[in-house]
């Protein structure tokens, strides 16, 4: 066994099968050995690389023809070197600056003609095309050099693979001056070479060409020919081709069905390619990774998730043909992200790499993608730096993923840090970057920065989009600037930006949220003209923010509008429809829609069950409004504040407000947040409930701890209302108590609130303690009325002469305090 250093791994040297053996003719049977390819591989697993390389020895000086022989005997300068080395020094030197000819010149195998092709093939198969250019430049000008197809294939798939189209049509033109007859593989390449350029109908004449001469089109031709159609989104041309292949009796293979479905995939027509997926299985054709990585793809862009899952599951069984690869983890990845299940996309990233893959940039920023969707700038940071730390260089998406993560969790200062740190690493900032710096801005409101990233961009040869467009659009809305809309309106009119539905949407709700109702609709009328086609998000703004502004005949004229158009309705766009119908008092049409919704298979939130208690509730419908919770608990829907608050006014109406009371435990176990409206109906409860048994009095005592927290925010009125309650109940110690946590709380109390503690001190007879909260009055600065003075006199009157006298004297001592006149004689 060979020794496997930890960070370097040695040359593998690997024979040449027997059966891919080149079949070189030569007139000497001893140079056979001179065109044997052997394979030379280099692997290190620490960085991740390997390379594999063909050496070929090719004819040295002792088998050059004796004629040759002369020219190389007494010169110190020529040397002996195998193609291979050849190609090495020729590497080494700088195409613009070295002499690669001076170096070639001193080679010995140049008088060999068998060298040439051997010597073009390993330059290009290195990948350098200056160099190549370079050999091949000087291998025409040798006088021993004859043309041969074979040498102009390999340079035409050398500028193929550098999309050097014109070049490459160049070569295929020169070869045919120097009457060499193209043959399929020439085709081939220059077939390849004009599919990568996206110049399909070149393809197609090529094609035409190649038939018209008698050149047998070989499979590969074909795959060629519809990839070339489909990765410029002709799918019908691909599958027209497709068509033409069978019919020409060269059956479609592996290659060719993934090429199509890549097709569809490019033309973003994500249902043609299942179905015919689903012809494919029909076939004897079996899919590989690729074919499944492109069907997670086409499931995830239609929403289909449980099935794109279901494919990555099959793919990772024991016995599974086709096992995930990179990208297919990477689509996981960011199918889980579009669906915010973010952690799940970290466990997918782990799994990957305890499967033994090394994730390569793409998987890092689909993963740093998912972080930034939600604002997790922390995560996102931590999968930047290791990016840096695991020896790959962070590109344009990983600088944009970074800065998007800072500007979605409102740290715009950060993100144009990031903004600039990409700049010092020399990228530059593409159309995304800048987009999600106005966003970055435009999510905070400061609109006047998010302007000037839109003129920076400019000025960097970058020119705005729609999404620019919209993204200033929805900051304007943010930041209520009705003026700053038409600016960036006619900003986007300026530079010939054509508005889409998606940024007609975000013009329409932005004029919504700032209260300019015929704006708004002078933008869909304008839409309309414009013949872009209004989606549901249109006429759920529309619908919703007529809503908003109590404008309910205008939003059901949207919605009829709507459902001429066929347009499926979205929760939003319901929960609107019959808050319309119900402010309208059209509480039968309000019923029926939320049945139809519901018939639809567009299961209510907890939104279109509120505007239902609403609905029940303005109707008086109180049974209806109680049988809703009810509902709501067999979907598993857990109510929210405003829809127990709603139904807790529905129960007190309907006489019913013991269920208040256990509705209130419901939101305590739930943990549902108690607002003041919650309070309100409570404390309603309470009081109704008094009204059939005074003597019930423990659970206000109860609803008094649990309000006692939200003293200082709660209302005083409702406070004050408390204390009636008590004080009504006969608990005046209980009311005295709770008056002591309401001042130390630091509530406002008012005059009010005095003057029930005095109704219920009198109605028991403390004139003592109603003597002192007349005092506490004096020390607050709250002036009593005659009233309250003359309520306690009549009192005193009345409860006999020894407490009269002292009422008396007690009360006139308060009245020269304050300045206050009673009148005794009256009284």
């Amino acid at each position: 066994m060979a020794t496997i250093h930890h960070h370097h791994l040695p040359l593998l040297h690997i024979p040449t099968p027997p059966a891919f053996k080149p079949k070189i003719l030569c007139k000497n049977s001893k140079n056979d050995a001179a065109f044997e390819e052997k394979k030379s591989g280099f692997v290190d697993y620490d960085k991740g690389i390997h390379h594999v390389s063909t050496q070929v020895s090719g004819i040295r000086k002792d088998q050059i023809p004796q004629r040759y022989r002369i020219r190389v005997q007494g010169d110190r300068f020529q040397k002996d070197w195998s193609v291979s080395q050849v190609v090495q020094k020729v590497l080494e030197l700088d195409y613009k600056s070295d002499d690669v000819e001076g170096l070639l010149n001193r080679w010995v195998g140049r008088f060999a003609r068998k060298n040439f092709p051997l010597l073009i093939k390993e330059i290009t198969q290195k990948g350098s095309i200056e160099h190549s250019i370079l050999v091949f430049r000087w291998m025409k000008n040798q006088r021993n050099y004859c043309a041969r197809t074979d040498i102009y294939n390999m340079m035409i798939r050398l500028h193929a693979r550098h999309n050097w189209t014109d070049q490459a049509r160049g070569l295929f033109f020169e070869m045919q001056k120097w009457r060499c007859k193209p043959d399929v593989e020439t085709c081939n390449a220059l077939i390849n070479a004009h599919g990568r350029s996206g110049q399909w109908r070149w393809a197609m004449n090529i094609m035409e060409d190649m038939l018209q001469q008698a050149i047998p089109p070989s499979r590969s031709t074909y795959n060629n020919l519809i990839n070339a159609c489909g990765s410029s989104g002709n799918w019908r041309e691909a599958l027209k081709v497709c068509k033409q292949m069978t019919e020409n009796g060269v059956g479609p293979d592996l290659v060719t069905h993934n090429i199509i479905l890549s097709a569809y995939k490019t033309a973003a027509q994500y249902a043609k390619a299942l179905s015919y997926f689903e012809l494919m299985k029909g076939t004897n054709i079996r899919p590989d990774t690729t074919t499944l990585n492109i069907m997670i793809y086409c499931l995830t862009k239609l929403g289909q998730y449980e099935k794109a899952i279901g494919i990555f599951k099959s793919m990772r069984e024991k016995r599974a043909e086709c096992h995930p690869d990179i990208v297919t983890f990477t689509s996981i990845i960011h199918l889980y992200s579009l669906n915010g299940q973010i952690e799940n996309c970290r466990a997918v990233f782990s799994t990957m790499v305890a499967e033994g893959l090394k994730p390569n940039i793409v998987s890092y920023n689909a993963l740093m993608g998912a972080y930034a969707s939600h604002g997790m700038n922390k995560e996102a940071l931590s999968v930047f730096n290791t990016i840096k730390n695991s020896g790959l260089r962070p590109d344009v998406v990983s600088y944009t993923s970074l800065l998007n993560s800072y500007g979605r969790s409102q740290q715009p200062k950060k993100a144009r840090e990031i903004f600039e740190m990409m700049k010092r690493d020399k990228l530059k900032p593409n159309l995304v970057s800048y987009n999600a710096m106005i966003d970055a801005y435009g999510s905070t409101g400061l609109l006047a920065e998010a302007v000037e990233v839109l003129r920076e961009m400019e000025q960097d040869g970058i020119y705005p989009n729609t999404v620019s467009v919209c993204t200033l659009l929805a900051a304007c809305g943010r930041c209520s600037r009705r003026v700053n809309i038409d600016v960036v309106l006619q900003a986007a009119e300026m530079r010939h930006i054509k508005l889409n539905t998606i940024a007609y949407n975000s013009a329409i709700g932005s004029y919504m949220n700032v209260g300019e109702f015929e704006k708004a609709t002078s933008m869909y009328r304008s839409m309309r003209k414009s013949k872009v086609t209004p989606d549901a998000v249109t006429f759920t703004v529309l619908i919703s923010g007529c809503c908003k502004m109590s404008k309910y005949c205008e939003a059901l004229e949207f919605f009829s509008k709507m459902m001429d158009l066929k347009i499926p309705m979205t929760k939003e766009a319901y929960s609107s429809v019959i808050c319309a119908y119900s402010k309208q008092g059209k509480i039968t049409e309000a019923e029926s829609m939320f049945n139809k919704m519901k018939t639809a298979g567009c299961c209510p939130d907890v939104v279109t069950y509120t505007v239902m208690l609403h609905a029940y509730n303005a109707a008086e419908h109180w049974e209806k409004a109680c049988a809703l919770l009810q509902e709501m608990e067999e979907y598993n829907i857990q109510p929210d504040t405003i829809a127990c608050s709603a139904l807790m006014r529905a129960l007190n109406k309907g006489g019913d407000p013991s269920k208040v009371l256990i509705l209130a435990e419901f939101m305590r176990e739930r943990e549902i947040p108690l607002s003041e409206t919650i309070f309100f109906e409570m404390v309603s409860a309470c009081s109704l409930k008094f009204g059939c048994r005074l003597r019930d009095w423990r659970t206000t005592i109860e609803l008094i701890k649990l309000m006692e927290p939200s003293f200082s925010v709660v209302s005083i009125g409702l406070l004050n209302q408390l204390l009636h309650l008590l004080g009504k109940s006969g608990k005046i110690e209980s009311m005295m108590k709770l008056f002591y946590k309401i001042i130390g709380s630091g509530a406002e109390i008012n005059c009010k609130t005095y003057s029930i503690l005095l109704k219920n001190l009198l109605a028991v007879g403390n004139w003592r303690k109603y003597i002192e909260v007349l005092e506490w009055m004096e020390e607050a600065r709250v002036q009593p009325s005659n009233g309250m003075y003359c309520d306690i006199l009549s009192f005193a009157q009345k409860s006999g002469a020894s407490d009269s006298s002292i009422i008396q004297e007690r009360v006139e001592s308060l009245r020269r305090k304050s300045g206050n006149e009673v009148l005794t004689s009256k009284v």
